[in-house]
């Protein structure tokens, strides 16, 4: 493994192996105003959610690696302490990359990209028309880490008012995740889209407390089949399923064809249940793959 120390590398070597390490990272499309009614448009990747109540988005408009300079954004939430926070999706993304440019202060990047300004109700800064969400926020603090190249001024944002354009609602008025269209930021030029065939779900272990892997069977725990993620999945149920069912599953087609043909074969048995387990889990059908594993 290769092992670095931060202090050894320049700010642009840090940059680049932080950046391709840490991501996908979800990107602020943050619209600020000065003083002067001066408009900005500029996305960020350096950005999050970290808190719900009370609302609180955290951007940060780093200083720039090349020359040590700061962003027009900056500037602007420290006259005026207000922004949008627009949401990229793939419908948007290389006009909201074309925003990044740095052009000169008094330019404004609704135009050059071609994006809508759309009146905000309680913040001066505009949003944009097209972004699927729009968070109006007012800025609570700006927090510099640093004054060298590189460091970040966090933005500490409280969200006021949610926009959200219904045709990424499902039909209980719920953000629709396979209709939004999200994209994201890597490192260097990459991004990534978050379309249906890419997204998976993950139980949460919140509501119920999981065996834990420790508490699996030995020959399943250490199993040559089954990978850590089908390990992760079989220790978070709460207990294991009764002998009747175990007793039952052995009448399943499937399980019931790998017990007649590997008859008297107990390695090739074990190895036929845990790759059909495998199967099942991978369809996320845990209890199935439970009864299996336990025949």
């Amino acid at each position: 493994m290769l092992t670095l120390k931060t202090a050894d590398l320049s700010p642009m070597e840090l940059q680049n192996y932080l950046q391709y390490a840490i991501a996908p990272r979800p990107i602020c499309f943050a619209s600020t105003i000065d003083k002067a009614g001066n408009v900005n448009l500029s996305p960020f990747s350096f950005f999050n959610l970290f808190s719900s109540n009370p609302p609180i988005c955290v951007f940060s408009p780093a200083r720039r690696v090349r020359d040590n300079s700061t962003k027009h954004t900056l500037n602007n939430v420290l006259e005026v302490p207000e922004c949008v926070i627009n949401v990229v999706n793939y419908a948007m993304v290389q006009q909201t990359s074309l925003a990044s440019t740095d052009y000169p202060k008094g330019v404004n990047e609704f135009v050059k990209p071609g994006f809508t300004e759309l009146k905000s109700e309680v913040v001066r800064p505009p949003r944009v028309a097209e972004a699927p969400v729009q968070l109006e926020c007012v800025v609570t603090q700006v927090i510099p880490l640093g004054d060298q190249a590189g460091a970040g001024n966090l933005v500490v944002a409280e969200v006021k008012l949610i926009h959200i354009d219904e045709a990424i609602l499902d039909e209980s008025g719920k953000i629709d995740q396979t209709k939004i269209d999200l994209v994201a930021r890597l490192g260097g030029d990459w991004y990534c889209r978050t379309t249906p065939d890419v997204l998976f779900k993950v139980a949460k272990p919140l509501a119920k407390l999981g065996i834990g892997i420790d508490a699996l069977p030995s020959a399943i725990r250490q199993s040559h089949i089954l990978s850590a993620n089908n390990l992760g999945q079989l220790a978070n149920v709460e207990h294991l399923p009764s002998e009747e069912s175990i007793e039952a599953i052995k009448k399943h087609p499937i399980v019931k064809d790998i017990l007649d043909t590997t008859m008297g074969d107990n390695s090739s048995r074990a190895l036929h249940l845990h790759s059909q387990a495998k199967v099942f889990l991978e369809e996320g059908d845990v209890e199935l793959a439970w009864k299996i594993l336990l025949v």
